[in-house]
């Protein structure tokens, strides 16, 4: 007879938490097939995923559709799901991440405009593959731009650049 304190460490899943965690990856690929190729280019998928995504298109019957989308789902289950999920929750733009993301790096943006040199000093260190010298230039032009009460242009190219420094640092080009 088995004895029940070998069981305790033991918890099977039911039959309803595995569907979710399939449905789960059904959406996680509908939200796959809708990304763009150079976005799908940057995510550890399998080749199979890749050629699944790609054909995601061409099903425009709903129950093509829905059935393609059962089979990326399946699909989905030899992925490396949490490092897909990192990197598509930093690219949408509806996620809590991505705009956290967003607030800090305006924020970057504001006291670069508003501070002297040891605040470009903290973001060289946060960020070392800045290249200063074009950074300061920007800086300047912004500087120059509140003072004159003109349009926030060299602003808009300040943001662009720790985007893109932050989007590189991170993986993400």
């Amino acid at each position: 007879m088995s004895d029940i304190s070998d069981l305790d460490g033991f918890e099977e899943k039911s039959k309803t938490q595995v569907k979710r965690e399939l449905h789960a990856l059904q959406d996680l690929g509908e939200r796959l097939s809708t990304l763009k190729p150079d976005v799908l280019d940057r995510l550890p998928l399998t080749d199979a995923l890749r050629k699944a995504l790609a054909d995601a298109p061409k099903h425009t019957a709903h129950i093509a559709r829905k059935r393609h989308l059962q089979y990326i789902g399946k699909l989905m289950r030899d992925q490396d799901v949490d490092a897909i999920l990192a990197l598509v929750d930093q690219l949408d733009a509806s996620t809590r991440q991505y705009n956290e993301r967003f607030h800090a790096l305006e924020r970057w943006r504001d006291r670069l405009i508003a501070g002297n040199d040891e605040t470009l000093e903290a973001f060289v260190i946060e960020y070392p593959e800045t290249d200063r010298q074009h950074l300061r230039s920007l800086i300047r032009h912004a500087q120059h731009e509140a003072a004159r009460n003109k349009p926030p242009a060299a602003s808009r190219k300040i943001f662009k650049y720790i985007r893109e420094l932050d989007e590189t640092q991170r993986g993400l080009r």
